[in-house]
């Protein structure tokens, strides 16, 4: 049997901590966008997903995925892309649950953001830091 890794549970529960506080400001931004400047909704949803994220990546390099060797711009291109199959995520969910099934947008956002969380998590945590297994610094 495989000792239980604390490091990892930790690392996840800062990513949880970061995402929770930038998905807070991406809810945030989705009712602006939404209730003030009457944007589509899909639409309102993408562009809060994409200011949040970037926000995400610069909070988790520092805190979340401390030892990365990869170089800021690289990490954040590979970041982008990763939040780029995410934001299909967001969309494509938002699309569905809000335009087609007409859900509430806000829980919507919120249930889809559960799978688009763990989705980014993954890809970063072995693809874009590549820092799973890795001691923390």
């Amino acid at each position: 049997m495989m000792p239980f890794d604390y490091r990892a549970l930790a690392r996840f529960l800062r990513y949880t901590c970061v995402g929770g506080g930038t998905f807070t400001l991406d809810l945030s931004m989705l009712c602006l966008f939404t209730e003030i400047f009457d944007l589509p909704t899909v639409f309102s949803a993408g562009l809060a997903f994409l200011i949040a994220v970037s926000l995400n990546y610069f909070i988790s390099r520092k805190i979340v995925f401390k030892g990365t060797s990869r170089e800021i711009k690289q990490g954040y291109i590979g970041f982008l892309i990763i939040a780029g199959t995410g934001l299909v995520i967001v969309s494509g969910g938002m699309y569905l649950m809000v335009d087609r099934f007409r859900w509430q947008y806000l829980i919507s956002r919120i249930l889809v953001s559960l799978i688009t969380g763990v989705w980014n998590y993954l890809l970063n945590l072995h693809i874009n830091f590549k820092v799973a297994g890795k001691p923390f610094t």
